[in-house]
């Protein structure tokens, strides 16, 4: 999950002077038009019908087996367009500039949704079929100031800690020894370090990103009441609880040895090699990284050598972590028959069209009525049986994501204090959120 909230401020301040701002407050009743909207067959004729998906280069055929099935099965023809990289920044600037698709790979969170200007730009997916269907943890995507702007198509990426079987074995460690807290796996990388040759964590200083998830592990005890003042401007991310979780990665993780030598400049695919050979015991990470192994790997091949467990700050739960491959919204074009066939294309995708897809794709479902298919490594079904009672990474609670991975890059350096750390994300954090007309900001 790469975040790019600085060029992210400067076209939401930019766009302030065409639309209504970023978290522009349309005047269409978004309840009213999605009650009065034609319910879609997902089988219906599409004959000469065409729409674009823009998509993120990273997921340009993330779609291609739905869409053959649903060009197949309805006679449309949808047209992918893969956006250059930076996706965050680029689409928004398309958008600007007058340029629209009909559907959109989006992120589903309150913290990105607003940058595609929803309210004004958006269809309201409310009464659309397949969203009694969702799960609980997906169906709590893609809304925003109560209204559903997004189908959620994948299950949020999860964050734990994956780990080598073999330097665990070498270390007398098991799954009783697994950790109830960060406090516990901080211990754990001891013992690690203490009785094999690996080194406890792998860390990825070179590519940035991968640095924010020790700290938000640590994060997981704020409340939601804490959330809700922080996008009120009533809290801030200078609390004593955000600093102290900087400097325990710092000092107790970093700072104790806890790390590879290499960890400025570790990369998140030098972090799957150092896993997958043992140089290292664990990473945490996200789904990204089971990506990767599968990609690399067969099913056989990780479940002898990975494993994966949950943990938070002071429980053995796992964090949800919403990317731009989970969420696709379909545009307010004006034409009511491409708006239709938008629609349908979803109703298809999260319908008659599911199973297959995540057959193809070797995917976990996001509908509990619909099971994941076979063959998947038992990584990803244990983050699947983790979700429910997973936690949410601050993409999901807060308004606005700031760079605090870039922080924690100057961090390591020691160019910057966790104090300062934590007053540079808080000052992103603000500015931003006065650029998208936040109230309280």
């Amino acid at each position: 999950m790469k975040r790019t909230s600085a060029a992210l401020a400067l076209i939401c301040a930019g766009a302030l002077t065409l639309t209504a701002g970023c978290s522009d407050s349309s005047v269409i009743d978004h309840t009213d038009e999605a009650a009065r909207m034609t319910p879609v067959d997902p089988l219906g004729d599409l004959s000469g019908v065409t729409l674009t998906l823009w998509t993120a280069q990273s997921t340009a055929t993330a779609a291609a087996p739905v869409i053959e099935a649903f060009e197949a099965a309805t006679g449309a023809s949808v047209r992918t367009e893969a956006i250059p990289d930076l996706y965050e920044q680029n689409v928004p600037t398309r958008l600007a500039a007058g340029d629209m698709p009909d559907l959109l790979f989006w992120q589903p969170s309150i913290s990105t949704l607003p940058f595609i200007h929803p309210q004004r730009h958006l269809l309201p997916l409310d009464n659309e079929p397949w969203v009694a269907e969702l799960g609980p943890t997906e169906a709590s995507l893609g809304v925003l100031d109560g209204t559903r702007f997004a189908a959620v198509v994948s299950s949020p990426a999860m964050l734990g800690v994956y780990y080598n079987k073999a330097v665990f074995a070498e270390a007398g460690l098991s799954e009783a020894d697994f950790p109830h807290s960060y406090d516990e796996l901080l211990r754990l990388g001891h013992t690690v370090r203490d009785r094999t040759d690996a080194a406890p964590f792998y860390e990825a200083g070179g590519d940035q990103w991968p640095l924010q998830w020790q700290v938000q592990a640590q994060l997981t005890d704020l409340p939601g009441n804490w959330w809700e003042g922080l996008n009120r401007n009533e809290e801030h991310w200078t609390d004593p609880v955000v600093v102290e979780a900087i400097t325990t990665y710092r000092d107790e993780l970093l700072g104790a040895g806890l790390a590879q030598d290499d960890y400025r400049t570790g990369t998140f695919t030098g972090q799957a090699e150092a896993l997958w050979e043992g140089d290292a015991a664990m990473a945490l990470n996200v789904t990204a990284l089971q990506t990767l192994f599968q990609a690399q790997h067969t099913t056989a091949e990780i479940d002898a050598t990975i494993g994966w467990f949950p943990v938070a700050n002071s429980d053995a739960r796992g964090l949800y972590s919403p990317d731009q491959a989970n969420g696709v919204v379909a545009f307010r074009t004006g034409d009511e028959t491409r708006q239709n066939a938008a629609r349908q294309f979803l109703a298809y995708w999260l319908g008659p069209g599911y199973p297959d897809y995540l057959d193809a794709r070797k995917i976990t479902s996001v509908q509990p009525a619909v099971p994941t298919p076979d063959g998947l490594p038992r990584i990803a079904l244990d983050q699947l049986a983790a979700l429910p009672q997973a936690h949410g990474v601050f993409q999901a609670k807060a308004i606005v994501a700031p760079e605090l991975h870039t922080g924690l890059a100057e961090l390591i350096y020691g160019e910057k204090s966790p104090e300062a750390v934590a007053q540079f994300v808080d000052d992103q954090f603000s500015e931003i959120a006065q650029a998208q007309g936040a109230a309280g900001f």
